[in-house]
């Protein structure tokens, strides 16, 4: 369709108005070659954070160290950029800028193992069709370095009248390029660019992304004519080190590492990324795969996703991720500007990436507890604690000088409410509040803070036998005893004996809130119950309760589950699942295990109440506590641990090792919220079963833990020192906040 340049925009040209030699189809021709360059030019130099990132990526290739950049009006007049590698030979300058010359790749194969950012031969040979180009180089066997200048790919000279030669002139080892007047040929263009100082915005960014990834290289980029540099970073600085420079401290100071790979995918990933105490309002992403930075719509959203359950409504991550795939399955031949490649499995590599970061950002409160351990009452310092004795028998932990701080008188900001009588706060917030994986003080449908037992716990009969209690001789029980005692931290047991249950804060992560004297604490329940079952089976060795089974279980069908979930396992691990594979023997183990059990029946039935007929049936396990309920579905996994974790030849390392796989199987399940819970069955029925059934176990676990376990701990729970790693830690100080409040 042809339009008449004189008419209104749009108009057709009537069939009368064309002459005899334009109303047949039109004859094709080649295109002018410098009409070809020029176009391809302006498809790979968009802009000049184009050329730029062309020039940087050249200078890398050719091992430089160093590069420094010169900026003019946003890289329009001038931008020039200055490296120490290894520079480029005489003879091969009067091709330099030609279309498809390069020294990175020779057959169309080499493509599947290119390790180098450039391999086409088109970023110096489109720079040259746009903009002057010149080219000031030196080689180490070179005496001394020649200066070349370059119009629409060819040699050019450097003032009318002049031999296009390349001409030898003093330089220093390396490769200087300039480019001037960028897009002097190409006026529309030019005139889409509005700001320089937009322009050398962009440019900042591209010369901070390479100088984070590029270690052991110095980045330094400035404007013409200005003495101070916008980016400085040396050669030694570490990541995050580079990233202090660029982006600040406040990024820098919030940074997690990550690191994860699987052979399955043949990637390798690694990065830096903030955790949930930073946010701003868009997303920092500098992606690297195979050293290349690139761009991913794909992986920002898989990153914003997952970080959208950790910030607060519309806050966004820093995140450094370097992606190093086998280069067979990867193809960087899918844009012009080298921006965006294409990989396989790009689903299942992200996918994994960001359940590994989800892992890192979950685990972060772990990692501050031990920073929070001095402000625990009575706490001290690293210093005070490389000065303290060794602890005594009698669980003394301090030298025997250690004096007693002097009494304070009480004024406001310590008097707080502890009466468990009184309302509670959790009685104000609405029921079964969840929010994703974790219900914020939820207390279960009977009300808030109520005390009314679940329907399931109601459920459960009792029946009281008259039994003496059998006291314990063993020497190896009082040694394991003693242990516990040794290990006693009396400042967090104190806080165990004193608290008051606030509620549930996270039952997916077992996270609880509870109060001592002026100090809320979140306690990892999990954690603590695993110490206080351990505890609890050294105290009442040789006489625990009974949970009976009628009709009895098959023990060796018990174990046989087991075995199999471990042999899933074992091949997802390894990669290569058969059902047919003989490299884990399931009925091997589950014959091996249940020999060991059945032999030893007797000796179980008498100390630990676990009761296995001679013909392989379960018939009871050992019940710790009264008013809870172990998790049943971890029984299989449990009596198929006895196996390989209990040394049964050594008495003491025996009921050890029994003694704390029981304890496993006794610490409460993290169950999802309830919304989340439903399986993904086949009929609506399954889902609706399964879903009753989370509910009901997940109100079990939450009545259980409030008036069950946390009162057990209040009276009976030893807190050791395993338990500051990661167990409590200081969330509030009423000192704290009432001065924070006395100001308002």
């Amino acid at each position: 369709m042809d339009v008449d340049a004189g008419s209104p925009r749009g108009s057709k040209r009537k069939a009368s108005e064309l002459d005899d030699e334009t109303s047949g189809p039109r004859r094709i021709r080649a295109l002018d070659p410098d009409v070809v360059n020029k176009i391809a030019a302006g498809e790979i130099i968009v802009a000049p954070v184009h050329a730029l990132k062309e020039l940087i990526e050249n200078a890398v290739d050719a091992g430089s160290t160093s590069l420094e950049v010169l900026v003019k009006d946003g890289g329009l007049k001038l931008l020039q950029i200055t490296d120490n590698g290894c520079g480029i030979n005489r003879d091969d300058l009067p091709i330099l800028c030609e279309r498809f010359t390069t020294s990175k790749l020779q057959t169309f194969e080499d493509l599947q193992s290119i390790a180098t950012y450039g391999f086409r031969g088109e970023a110096l040979a489109s720079i040259s069709h746009i903009a002057h180009l010149t080219v000031t180089t030196k080689t180490k066997d070179s005496d001394c370095a020649w200066r070349a200048h370059y119009d629409s790919g060819k040699l050019a000279p450097a003032k009318p009248g002049q031999a296009p030669d390349p001409k030898p002139t003093a330089g220093r080892q390396g490769t200087q390029i300039t480019v001037e007047d960028l897009f002097y040929n190409v006026p529309t263009r030019r005139r889409a660019f509005r700001s320089s100082s937009d322009e050398y915005n962009k440019i900042i960014d591209m010369v901070g992304r390479y100088a984070v990834h590029c270690s052991n290289v110095a980045f330094s980029c400035k404007k013409h004519g200005d003495s101070s540099t916008s980016i400085a970073v040396q050669s030694s600085a570490s990541t995050v080190d580079r990233i202090r420079q660029i982006y600040g401290g406040s990024v820098a100071n919030e940074l997690i590492e990550f690191s994860t790979s699987d052979a399955r995918w043949a990637f390798k990933a690694e990065g830096l990324a903030t955790n949930a105490n930073y946010n701003i309002k868009k997303t920092t992403l500098l992606l690297f795969i195979n050293h290349r930075c690139v761009e991913s719509t794909n992986i920002r959203k898989a990153v914003e996703q997952t970080y959208a359950a950790f910030l607060p409504k519309n806050g966004h991550p820093f995140v450094y991720l370097s992606l190093e795939i086998d280069p067979q399955r990867v193809d960087v031949n899918v844009h012009p500007t080298k921006r965006e490649v294409n990989f396989l499995n790009e689903d299942e590599i992200v996918q994994e990436i960001c359940e590994h970061i989800r892992s890192k950002l979950a685990a972060v409160d772990t990692s501050r507890t031990f920073l929070t351990q001095t402000l625990l009452p009575g706490g001290r310092s690293a210093q005070e604690v490389s000065q303290t004795a060794t602890p005594s028998k009698t669980g003394a932990s301090g030298p025997a000088n250690r004096k007693t701080p002097a009494r304070t008188e009480r004024n406001d900001s310590h008097l707080v409410r502890t009466d468990t009588n009184l309302r509670k706060i959790t009685s104000m917030l609405p029921p079964a509040a969840a929010v994703g994986r974790g219900v914020l003080f939820d207390s279960g449908p009977a009300g808030a803070g109520s005390d009314q037992r679940p329907e399931a716990q109601q459920a459960i009969q009792y029946e009281i036998v008259e039994r003496d209690m059998t006291p314990c001789r063993l020497i190896s029980v009082k040694e394991l005893r003693a242990a516990v005692r040794d290990e006693m931290y009396h400042e967090l047991t104190e806080i165990f004996a004193t608290h008051t249950f606030v509620g549930i804060v996270d039952d997916y992560r077992r996270l609880a809130a509870i109060q001592s004297g002026v100090k809320l604490y979140l306690v990892d329940y999990g954690h603590a119950c695993l110490e206080y079952f351990y505890q609890l089976g050294l105290t009442d060795f040789g006489n625990f309760g009974v949970i009976q089974f009628t009709p009895p279980l098959d023990l060796r069908e018990i174990l046989g589950v087991a075995a199999e979930q471990e042999k899933r396992i074992a091949a997802a691990e390894s990669r290569d699942y058969d059902d047919d594979d003989d490299d884990f023997d399931a009925d091997g183990i589950v014959d091996m295990v249940a020999d060991q059990l059945i032999e030893r029946r007797e000796m179980l039935l008498e100390y630990f109440s676990l009761e296995i007929s001679p013909a392989g049936e379960l018939l009871s396990i050992p019940l710790l506590v009264k008013g809870y309920n172990p998790p049943l579905a971890k029984l299989p996994r449990f009596l198929l641990r006895l196996g390989p974790n209990v040394d049964w030849k050594n008495e003491k390392k025996c009921f050890d090792g029994f003694l704390r796989e029981l304890a496993v199987f006794y610490v409460p399940e993290p169950l999802p919220a309830a919304e989340l819970g439903a399986a993904t069955g086949e009929d609506e029925a399954g889902d609706e079963e399964t879903r009753q059934e989370v509910e009901a176990r997940q109100e079990h676990v939450r009545w259980a833990v409030e008036h069950v376990l946390f009162p057990a701990f209040k009276a009976r729970l030893v807190a050791t020192k395993s338990l500051m790693d990661g167990a409590v830690l200081e969330a509030a100080n009423l000192k704290g906040l009432y001065r924070v409040f006395e100001r308002c």
